[in-house]
């Protein structure tokens, strides 16, 4: 289970303050791929960062006795002033490998990059700091528990796209997902349950399809 306890995430405007989240108290399973839904600016991007320890909430905890994946996606996070392979040697290093070249030769091959490989990353395009946080985490035989999804379908070509999804269909019994997509038949590919963000708050559905009707009843004008 991934736990909320009395989770708020603000952010300060010339208004005041604009919560995200309000006082969330949740547990989500991870026994299954979740899809996570809401319109644009509802904080699925957010919500993803918190989880994955890349954005903290204003007060609250959110805990897991699971192992849980930085966010893979658009807004995944590399050092800039750093080349993808010193990011990678950087992480690598963290999980305990001496031998950093395995690591660093798998990240290269899946993520198809270049020499862009030996460049800073601010001088990436977002797709490009896609595929080496996506590769990054692919690269290392899977030790998380849930792997954070964040705009897979933004990632690379459609050639980049399918040998991404290919790879994480592969890998449905030893990791499960929490996937955030505008996508719906993406997220019907992948995710049985379903979290919609409405009110400030997670409102859990355990089958897809109901979570499916209540964001459209909520947000999808007819």
């Amino acid at each position: 289970m991934i736990h909320f306890d009395n989770v708020s995430k603000f952010y300060t405007t010339k208004q005041g303050r604009h919560y995200v989240f309000k006082s969330l108290n949740v547990s989500l399973p991870t026994d299954k791929n979740i899809a996570i839904l809401g319109p644009n600016g509802v904080g699925k991007s957010t919500l993803i960062r918190m989880m994955g320890g890349a954005d903290m909430p204003n007060s609250g905890k959110i805990w897991s006795p699971q192992n849980i994946s930085w966010p893979l996606g658009l807004q995944g996070g590399l050092q800039g002033s750093m080349t993808a392979r010193e990011n990678v040697r950087f992480v690598a290093r963290i999980h305990g490998y001496k031998d950093t070249k395995p690591i660093e030769q798998r990240v290269i091959d899946f993520a198809e990059i270049g020499k862009f490989f030996d460049e800073p990353v601010k001088n990436y395009s977002s797709g490009m700091r896609s595929r080496i946080t996506f590769g990054l985490t692919m690269a290392f035989d899977f030790d998380f528990d849930v792997l954070l999804i964040d705009e897979l379908g933004a990632v690379g070509d459609a050639n980049f796209r399918k040998k991404s999804e290919q790879l994480l269909l592969s890998k449905y019994q030893s990791t499960k997902l929490v996937m955030v997509n505008h996508s719906l038949s993406s997220l019907k590919k992948f995710c049985q349950a379903g979290v919609v963000i409405k009110n400030q708050n997670l409102c859990y559905y355990d089958e897809l399809d109901d979570a499916i009707q209540e964001y459209q009843s909520t947000y999808v004008k007819n």
